[in-house]
């Protein structure tokens, strides 16, 4: 079973950014985040659009 969010730091290392980065696009709404208690986690259905958006260009 595919996890249904990951870690910023996760994120990071999938999309081969850095933290800040993966930060910047929670910002602009390119991923979409998730809070559970303290922890931030994105949606992999969002960093897979991201990907697919992004290789199409």
């Amino acid at each position: 079973m595919e996890p249904v969010a990951i870690s910023i730091n996760d994120t990071a290392k999938v999309l081969g950014v850095c933290r800040s980065s993966v930060y910047g696009l929670i910002k602009s709404g390119g991923l979409d985040a998730i809070k559970i208690g303290r922890r931030t986690l994105l949606t992999t259905e969002s960093i897979r659009r991201l990907a697919q958006t992004r290789s199409a260009v």
